[in-house]
């Protein structure tokens, strides 16, 4: 790092140089610094849009970094504990395919548990790996999937001594922890390498008395998503490797499917938040714990609602929470999730992070305000006066285990044909099924279409919540494989 600190942001200062340099842009981007797109500038500002820039060698290249972007990656790796940091500008998704894709050939198993987000089984389907799930237990009175047992982990890697990895979520999106420590030495001891999708943990690494991070928890990889609790811009993420990984063929990995025209805003972005974390993270996000618990005791004090937190943990499948998490069951006042959430919306301008058939989801970060957290309680107490109802008739359940009767990959380029959902029981299907958030697949490729899910897809589209991933936008017609 050529002797730089945690004070040290590269990528901005080197911004900031090529800034005051005034040079004349005979490159791409063709706005030249706005220029040429007043309503760009007008939107974005003068000197945002002035470093929207392209690579070159004052700025560094992000697909072989030597200089500002190499330093940039190496003080993230210090901050973060782990070996190597890659800057990511395809968001965590872009993160959790190359780490998928790092580690897995054609025909390689991989561990993971099936409550995945939809990148996983993407990348599943573009190196042709095979899943091998762990189903999580439910929480039957919150309708969410919960963490993997470290006994179930252990059952199905003896079971599939062959397999190359286990994949681990670290946290689930509800705050749900699995023991991470625990299920990497499983894998160490049986030659498998550890990764984590830490899209939602990135405080764990800069914050006191929460769930262990990947990479303390000694993990092989980690996508850890900064611009979700780390502050950095939408889109932006870092990858992180341990000891046991090389980076340079990871580099390799990524650059198959990243830009090569990275944004500097975004690297920009990540530098800066990195810096950001690594000094006052500490501090930050113990602020973000007294204010999600303090609005956990003030929802819990309206009644119907149940904001939940460390009182579940049972040390096994949910062996730790993550408290900045301000998950919050709704069925109890009559109301799905996602009709909560659409309340707060429209009603009280209140934007939450998702709100599912039976739980929201509020994200409390760094830049949150107490007034803010005020302000949303209030909201929530009067929802709950004007709008609750009898509970009777709503669904609960978020997860329903798969039936897996194809890869992914087959799946996905089988041939296919799209068929009414009404006609779809009992076929296989070559494409995803989800609500978005929270990006966790009803159905995958190469899954059963089974009765519950076509009641649950039926719900959720009565809810109005957004069901993606289908070819049809409307949702009436799945692709499945045809019949032999």
């Amino acid at each position: 790092m050529r002797g730089l600190t945690q004070n040290s942001a590269p990528i901005y200062e080197a911004l900031e140089r090529f800034r005051r340099m005034r040079v004349v842009p005979f490159d791409v981007p063709g706005h030249k610094r706005g220029r040429g797109n007043p309503e760009l500038v007008k939107l974005f500002g003068e000197q945002c849009v002035g470093i929207d820039v392209n690579s070159m060698k004052p700025l560094d290249n992000l697909c072989h970094p030597i200089s500002v972007i190499r330093d940039a990656e190496d003080l993230a790796a210090e901050a973060f504990g782990a070996a190597q940091a890659f800057l990511m500008v395809g968001g965590t998704t872009s993160s959790v395919q190359s780490m998928v894709l790092t580690v897995c050939k054609p025909g390689d198993k991989i561990i993971l548990p099936r409550n995945v987000h939809r990148s996983v089984i993407n990348a599943l389907v573009l190196c042709g790996a095979t899943p091998v799930y762990v189903n999580p237990d439910m929480d039957h009175r919150l309708g969410i999937a919960l963490g993997m047992k470290t006994e179930q982990v252990e059952q199905v890697i003896r079971e599939n001594p062959d397999a190359v990895a286990v994949l681990v979520n670290n946290p689930t999106y509800y705050g749900i922890c699995s023991d991470l420590k625990k299920i990497v030495q499983l894998a160490h001891d049986h030659g498998m390498l550890a990764l984590a999708d830490e899209a939602h943990g990135t405080h764990f690494y800069f914050g006191e008395h929460l769930p262990v991070s990947a990479m303390s928890a000694g993990a092989d990889m980690a996508a850890v998503s900064m611009h979700k609790s780390g502050g950095s811009l939408t889109q932006s993420s870092f990858l992180l490797t341990g000891p046991g990984v090389s980076s340079g063929y990871a580099r390799q990995i990524i650059n198959l499917t990243q830009t090569t025209s990275a944004s500097y805003l975004l690297m920009g972005s990540l530098d800066i938040a990195r810096r950001n974390l690594a000094l006052r993270g500490r501090e930050e996000f113990a602020k973000v714990v007294s204010m999600a618990e303090y609005a956990r005791s003030e929802i819990n004090k309206i009644g119907g609602y149940y904001a939940y937190s460390r009182e579940l943990v049972n040390g096994g499948s949910i062996y730790d929470f993550d408290v900045t998490k301000l998950s919050v069951h709704t069925l109890d006042i009559g109301l799905a999730g996602i009709e909560v959430y659409d309340l707060l919306r429209d009603e009280y301008d209140i934007q939450i992070e998702f709100g599912d058939l039976g739980n929201i989801l509020a994200y409390i970060s760094i830049g949150d305000r107490r007034q803010d957290i005020e302000r949303l309680v209030s909201a929530l107490a009067e929802i709950r006066r004007r709008h609750q109802r009898d509970k009777a008739g709503l669904m609960s359940h978020e997860y329903i285990p798969p039936e897996v009767r194809v890869t992914p990959q087959q799946a996905f380029y089988a041939p296919k044909q799209a068929v009414p959902l009404n006609r779809a029981r009992g076929r296989v299907c070559s494409e995803f099924v989800m609500c978005y958030p929270p990006g966790i697949p009803i159905l995958a490729p190469g899954e059963v279409i089974t009765d519950a899910i076509l009641s649950y897809i039926a719900y959720a589209k009565e809810k109005g919540c957004s069901i993606t991933g289908t070819e049809d936008p409307q949702v009436e017609y799945l692709n499945v494989l045809e019949e032999a």
